[in-house]
This record gives C-alpha cells, sequence and structure tokens, in this order.
C-alpha cells in the first residue's frame, strides 16, 4: 500500500496518523499494523538509497519501526506525527552501523578510477545469462548509481535523497533535520554540487559525450561482483519510478540539476517487505512487553 507522501509539504498535519498514534499507545494492535502499513514504503525507501542495499534497509527499516512503536506514548502531540516519526529515521540512519556496501569512506575520485578501470565490454549473451539482458543493465544503472550516493558522506546523502530525490521542502527538511532552512539549503546545494560534478564530468547519463555507459560496463560489473544476474538487487521487471509517487518541480533547477535529479527519481519506489508480520510476532512475546510501555 502506497499512501500520499508524507514527506510533501501539505502533510504537515495528518489526523488519520495522529489517531493510529493514540489509538496504538492506548494498545489497539490494529492501529500500530496500520501505521506501520502507512510508513514502511516511504522509510524503506530512504533506507535503501542511504544504505545502497536492499536487506540492510529492510533491517533499518524494522528498526526504525520497533523503535517507533515502542514510543508511542511518548507522542504528546505537539508537533505533527510527520515531525516525531521521521526524526526517528533520520536518526537512525545517520547513526546505524554502516551496510555492507557502504565502505568507511569512498570518494568521487575513487569512483571514477573504478569505473575506469572496469572495461568496456559487449553484452552478455541472452542465452548465458537467467533473465532478459535490459533487466542487466537496469541492474548496473541502479548500482552505479546508488553507489554515487554513497560518496556523499552521510549527512550530505541524506539531504540530497529528501530534497533532490523525494523533492522534500526546505521547511519540511528543516523541520526533519532540526536545522535552520539556509542551513538546509546551503548543504542541499553542496551535495548537488559534489554529486552532479562527477556526473557531468563522469557519466554518460548526463553528458552522452562522456565515454562511460551501462550497457558497456555491464559484463565487467559482473565480471567484479557488482551485478549477479541471478540475485538482481534493484531491477525489476515492471517497478513505480520515483517520480510516479513524488510530484515533480523543476521550475528552480538549471540544467544539469534537473538532469542528475530525473536520473535518481527514474530509480524505482520499492515495494518495502511487509513488516507487520514479523512486529506481530515480536509485539507478542512477553519479554517484548516487558521492555516497551505496550500493553
Amino acid at each position: 500500500m502506497i499512501t500520499r507522501s508524507p514527506l510533501a509539504d501539505s502533510a504537515i498535519t495528518d489526523d488519520a496518523d495522529r489517531v493510529l498514534v493514540e489509538r496504538g499507545a492506548a494498545g489497539e494492535r490494529v492501529a500500530v499494523e496500520e501505521l506501520v502499513r502507512r510508513h514502511q514504503a516511504w522509510i524503506y525507501n530512504i533506507a535503501v538509497r542511504m544504505l545502497a542495499h536492499p536487506q540492510d534497509a529492510e533491517d533499518a527499516t524494522q528498526e526504525i519501526l520497533i523503535k517507533a512503536i515502542t514510543r508511542l506514548s511518548s507522542f504528546e502531540g505537539r508537533s505533527s506525527v510527520r515531525t516525531w516519526l521521521y526524526r526517528i529515521v533520520v536518526n537512525h540512519v545517520l547513526n546505524t552501523k554502516r551496510g555492507r556496501l557502504e565502505p568507511e569512506t569512498l570518494t568521487f575520485s575513487c569512483y571514477a578510477h573504478g569505473l575506469d578501470n572496469t572495461p568496456d565490454l559487449d553484452l552478455p549473451d541472452e542465452a548465458s545469462v537467467p533473465v532478459d539482458v535490459r533487466l542487466i543493465v537496469d541492474e548496473a544503472r541502479l548500482s552505479c548509481t546508488s553507489g554515487m550516493l554513497l560518496c556523499l558522506d552521510r549527512a550530505q546523502r541524506l539531504v540530497y535523497i529528501l530534497g533532490e530525490v523525494f523533492d522534500v521542502t526546505d521547511a519540511v527538511g528543516a523541520e526533519l533535520l532540526e536545522i535552520s532552512r539556509d542551513n538546509f539549503r546551503q548543504r542541499l546545494t553542496r551535495a548537488r554540487r559534489d554529486l552532479h560534478n562527477f556526473m557531468n564530468d563522469k557519466c554518460g547519463l548526463v553528458d552522452p559525450g562522456n565515454p562511460c555507459r551501462c550497457e558497456k560496463k555491464t559484463r565487467g560489473f559482473i565480471q567484479a561482483g557488482y551485478v549477479d544476474p541471478a540475485n538482481l538487487l534493484f531491477a525489476r521487471a515492471r517497478v513505480r519510478r520515483v517520480r510516479e509517487v513524488v510530484p515533480e518541480a523543476y521550475e528552480a533547477l538549471a540544467a544539469l540539476d534537473a538532469q542528475c535529479a530525473r536520473i535518481f527519481r527514474d530509480h524505482p519506489f520499492y515495494d518495502a517487505p511487509d513488516i507487520v508480520p514479523a512486529l506481530r510476532s515480536l509485539i507478542a512475546t512477553d519479554q517484548f512487553r516487558r521492555a516497551t510501555d505496550l500493553p
């Protein structure tokens, strides 16, 4: 279930969420599960872009939702549910342990060196791979551009994901990160500059004059172990795109900014694995009830 974006400027207050939090804090399990289902996809899509691996993102989403449902009684209604919940998300993704694909440090120059040293090869023969070759190329594109995000430090990465991919306004971004609107805009400008300078210099998706092409790098990525045709992490035969669930507003963007933003908005908006069954089992345990304020 994909609800309207809770990160939109128009979603500052949401009576339905507020009612679910109040009912959940009073011990209504159905309300807790409905709250989880309303937000799990949005939380997951932030996490998967921060951590660059679906399993790490699923683990982070579950950890975030456990934090939230064990703190329902702490919600006092002085802020919106969105502010309260997504500050938990922000703090978690900024401070969680590194994902399996997230190195301790990764610079754009190191990433460029890796791309330059990946040979340009013809696509694999269709008969030699278990899925459509076009899906494998899509996997290479998504994996490579997701890796570009890892060249930003976590704070920059989160601001870029919120401000550029999910089109969060400076008012909402400042609210979630507990910084000023000017500070949010400055951080977003720096993140755009660093990422877009790299892409403009290297990526054939942005500038057709650049030599790097997803099709030419696909077999090299397979040989290096970055892409596994038998286990595609990102590519799907039919997916929603971010631009289909988040309204686009490019009027204030320069041409390069808009071009780069479209690449990341063309990434899938992933269906989150349903966290509810796992949470339901966890909540049912005596140990969990003793450790939380849930009845």
